[in-house]
């Protein structure tokens, strides 16, 4: 009586419900990958377990009993619940590796951070790591890579962000010290600061303002679009940059931008997913709240 109080195996419930629905042994033998001998004793093991008859023989073959029938839909129940219950494992195991984030200074400065903790506390059960992870044998390649550039890429699934709108912007200070800034091509007197990696920003400019083949007075390059707009306020020259990226400077006054020149540029900022990476629900839960964290910075912008 005793062995009564245990449940029964996974592998019986199978088998009944198998057999109930095909109504042959050998049938269920082939869906449940088991011998006919097999089922047959799994079968009589459940009888034995809840002593009742669960089958009974017709014309058509087997059919399931009063009791059969009874105790078929909790079966069905019960095996409902387990699947379920190893998805919700597997989905854990899946959210609780790492996702590895890398993406430019300058949207995490000026974008990501500060809004991050509203994605942290709506999912504190997944892990976002912003660095490289480095051993002695390995590097780890990111998950999600945030880049400025031309997107999308055909290797990879791309989703454009922000900053394609970009600014012409220096302070006050710089332009009074020039005498004044009356027309676009008067940037030609100033010194550019430049970001290495973005050197197409000066040609697209020209040509949105009829100044093609214009060159500035100076040019300083940095790799940091930070140090850039740093260098600005300080009066050290003019900068082209996104929008989204000098809107508070620009609404306090440290920035201006002169005769409202901007551009919309070829290049922007764009979360790529690495097709390498195993798709997961905390993945696709990440990408979607960065993309539409994206779509309210750039419109803010």
């Amino acid at each position: 009586m005793a062995g009564r109080n245990l449940p029964p195996s996974t592998t019986a419930l199978r088998v009944f419900l198998a057999v109930a629905r095909l109504g042959s042994t050998a049938k269920a033998a082939g869906e449940v990958h088991l011998t006919q001998s097999a089922v047959s004793k799994q079968i009589q093991a459940l009888e034995d377990h809840l002593g009742t008859e669960l089958f009974e023989r017709s014309p058509a073959g087997l059919r399931p009993t009063e009791a059969g029938t009874i105790y078929r839909p909790y079966a069905e129940a019960a095996i409902e619940q387990m699947e379920r219950g190893a998805r919700r494992l597997a989905e854990r195991a899946a959210i609780g590796r790492p996702i590895r984030l890398h993406m430019i200074a300058i949207a995490g400065e000026r974008w990501l951070m500060e809004r991050f903790p509203e994605f942290a506390q709506a999912h504190p059960e997944i892990d976002v790591q912003f660095t490289n992870f480095v051993s002695e044998k390995e590097i780890e390649e990111a998950d999600l890579e945030i880049v400025h550039g031309f997107g999308p890429w055909p290797d990879r699934e791309s989703h454009y962000l922000f900053g394609r709108q970009v600014a012409l912007v220096a302070a006050p200070s710089a332009l009074e010290r020039l005498g004044g800034f009356n027309r676009a091509a008067d940037v030609q007197k100033m010194t550019l600061l430049q970001h290495f990696q973005m050197p197409a920003f000066w040609a697209e400019f020209t040509e949105a303002h009829g100044l093609r083949g214009a060159v500035p007075a100076h040019t300083v390059r940095y790799g940091y679009y930070s140090v850039i707009i740093r260098a600005a306020v300080a009066g050290l020259g003019v900068a082209l940059a996104p929008r989204c990226y000098v809107a508070e400077e620009l609404a306090s006054g440290a920035l201006v931008n002169p005769l409202d020149l901007a551009f919309d540029s070829a290049t922007g900022c764009w979360l790529t997913v690495n097709p390498q990476s195993e798709r997961s629900p905390a993945l696709d839960a990440l990408v979607a709240w960065l993309c539409e964290e994206g779509r309210r910075f750039d419109a803010a912008g």
